[in-house]
């Protein structure tokens, strides 16, 4: 079989259906027992596995299901982060101008940052159950703990020194890995805002103004994955998703990859790179020259974020201008992002996002054969 990323592939989440929807609203008032939720999601996740496999796909996900967001509810099963939520307010904007409210969870580093216990174990080990093709596992890259908050968020008391922080948080992901890897696990990727919110030069000047350096930033980030990876298996495939931000189909950060490209693609010891490219917000294909051989980048040329499904000869005309600065068999194709991020998805339908997932798997067997 071949290795993933596959050429038709996906970022992870899916639109939640409403009767997880309602059952988890039912979980929180209350109403309904730890148990029979999970008996429930894992009923939707089943059939969320066979629509992936039914339209082709060979990464298979559990669609985030049993998440909220796509990252806290991972970050706070670790020992010494706190979470809050209403903290502060933001907005993400939409492409037809309006702006969409959000207050989102923040969280804390307070005590010493331990794994105590594994956290996507029982989640992988019911989808490998299940899957006829490859299970794939999203999880927050380790900068999630780091970049919103900065030095701020991390105890002064718990840890006077930064490079304890970071030790002991590459750790703690070491350790997920590991009981990952001894599971099965053989494809995963980890989902990284911060490394596309550093392309907009808005968001670098406000990080410069905090005292951070954004390329330091940057090779911080590389760092970090490289560390929390190094004792993976050698067949363990490890990608990255950068994203300007997905939430309700709005956005947060705008630019192209430029200002981290040669850093990002060169330091960081992975895979496989899911790069937004659904719009302009992402700027040309230049900064792909950068791309070192023997690592794929999937091109995510498709949105999430709207209903409409894109015309295969205008999806395989961008993929020829991206095959102008990386060679084609190392791309691959995708949407820009999950499409539901967090549990309140974005605005397509359940009928749109299977469309739009066909479309992909027909213009990648179009352009690199069966996949």
């Amino acid at each position: 079989m071949t290795p993933p990323p596959f050429k038709a592939d996906h970022v992870g989440s899916f639109l939640r259906p409403e009767r997880l929807q309602a059952a988890r609203a039912a979980f929180a008032d209350g109403k309904l027992a730890a148990e029979e939720l999970r008996a429930l999601e894992d009923d939707c996740i089943r059939t969320v596995v066979k629509r992936q496999q039914d339209v082709g796909l060979k990464g298979i996900t559990d669609g985030e299901f049993r998440r909220t967001f796509f990252h806290v509810d991972f970050l706070e099963k670790l020992d010494g982060v706190d979470v809050t939520y209403g903290e502060f307010k933001t907005h993400f904007r939409k492409d037809d101008g309006t702006e969409v409210g959000f207050a989102p969870p923040t969280m804390h580093i307070n005590e010493k940052i331990t794994h105590a216990q594994p956290i996507q174990g029982a989640d992988f080990d019911f989808l490998k159950s299940v899957v006829t093709e490859t299970p794939k596992v999203s999880i927050p890259a380790p900068s999630m703990l780091h970049f919103r908050g900065g030095r701020d968020a991390i105890s002064k008391s718990a840890y006077p020194d930064l490079e304890a922080f970071y030790d002991d948080l590459t750790t703690a992901y070491r350790a997920e890995i590991q009981d990952l890897a001894d599971r099965g696990c053989r494809y995963l990727q980890m989902d990284d805002t911060n490394l596309a919110y550093l392309c907009d030069l808005e968001i670098r000047e406000r990080t410069a103004k905090r005292g951070d350096d954004p390329d330091d930033l940057t090779r911080l980030y590389c760092k970090l994955v490289n560390d929390a990876i190094k004792d993976r298996p050698s067949d363990m495939v490890i990608s990255v998703h950068l994203c300007r931000g997905n939430f309700k189909s709005a956005w947060v950060a705008k630019g192209g990859y430029e200002p981290v490209a040669e850093i990002l693609f060169n330091e960081m010891a992975i895979d496989g790179f899911f790069l937004e490219y659904d719009d302009e917000r992402s700027g040309d294909f230049a900064p792909l020259r950068h791309m070192p051989k023997g690592k794929t980048v999937v091109l995510g040329l498709m949105s999430s974020k709207s209903a409409a499904v894109e015309p295969a000869d205008r999806v395989k005309r961008r993929i020829d201008e991206a095959a102008q600065f990386v060679d084609l068999d190392q791309c691959a194709l995708s949407h820009q992002c999950g499409f539901s991020s967090t549990a309140h998805g974005n605005d397509l339908s359940e009928d749109d996002q299977w469309r739009k997932l066909e479309r992909c798997v027909e213009v990648a067997n179009a352009v690199w054969g069966k996949v």
